[in-house]
């Protein structure tokens, strides 16, 4: 059965080089057909990889496997117009979740609004955790500075949500800022690699506008945070949580975060040069 850490072993089998299926079955210590069979789903779910048959309809016919191109992502004019802001932006106001929100059909949306300081008074922390929880292989996290992992409310508390995600073999990416503000929050979740040996989560430092995570390809979070002075005349600080159930938006947000993730440096790198600033 495919699952977060194979998905993983085979992505950073291949972002190196192109492989063929038979280099994959044998690193894999498996057969070609089981292989094959977990190159055709994570290309199906995630868009990650891509592969070419030569001398196809042969007995010699060869399966090269590579790190598929995310230069093509967006398919409509309201998706490239989206795409570019979302690129172009570093703070959480240059960019309104709203903004994707409002494409999405009606029966695979949902919207939660409330005036709170922030989700653990807002009481949201039990609807994230089911929402975490429904991951079966994967989860990838835009985030700004990672403090979310901190929130707990005396009966949910978000840490623990990952490190059982992390028991469960789920594999998770985080784009997020790598600073000497949020280093802390950055070494907090990296410490669960080290405890459960897995090397499951892998963080790359990106400034973004997005606040959202991404189940398994095709369920989508998003939260806005809007204060007074935001976008109009705010008088409380309010959080709105959306949530999608949409595969052709997720496979384009899944898109938007991994062109991000590979066009930037890993936590390990930022960390050790943050570390120079003593």
């Amino acid at each position: 059965m495919l699952n977060g850490e194979i998905v993983k072993k085979i992505e950073d089998f291949v972002y190196v080089k192109p492989r063929s299926i038979q280099e994959i079955s044998e690193y894999l210590k498996n057969n070609w057909r089981t292989a094959d069979r977990y190159v055709e789903e994570i290309i199906k779910e995630y868009g990650t990889l891509d592969k070419r048959v030569f001398r196809e309809g042969t007995r010699g016919a060869l399966k090269i496997v590579y790190w598929a191109s995310v230069e093509k992502i967006s398919n409509s004019v309201f998706q490239e117009e989206l795409e570019q802001r979302i690129f172009e932006g570093e703070k959480r106001d240059d960019f309104a979740a709203f903004d994707i929100f409002q494409h999405i059909p009606d029966k695979n949306k949902e919207v939660w609004m409330k005036v709170a300081k922030d989700e653990i008074i807002a009481g949201r922390l039990k609807e994230f955790k089911k929402f975490l929880l429904q991951a079966k292989k994967q989860i990838l996290f835009f985030s700004g500075n990672l403090s979310f992992i901190n929130f707990d409310d005396g009966e949910t508390n978000v840490f623990d949500v990952l490190e059982e995600l992390v028991q469960k073999g789920i594999n998770i990416k985080v784009l997020c800022r790598v600073d000497i503000v949020g280093k802390e929050n950055i070494r907090k979740m990296l410490s669960l690699n080290f405890k459960y040996g897995k090397e499951l989560i892998e963080i790359h430092h990106r400034e973004q506008p997005l606040r959202a995570t991404i189940v398994d390809g095709k369920l989508i979070n998003l939260k806005e945070v809007r204060v007074p002075g935001e976008r109009g005349e705010l008088k409380n600080k309010t959080i709105i949580i959306y949530t999608l159930k949409d595969k052709d938006w997720g496979e384009w947000l899944s898109k938007i975060f991994w062109k991000m993730f590979s066009q930037t440096i890993g936590s390990k790198k930022r960390l050790e040069e943050i570390d120079k600033l003593r």
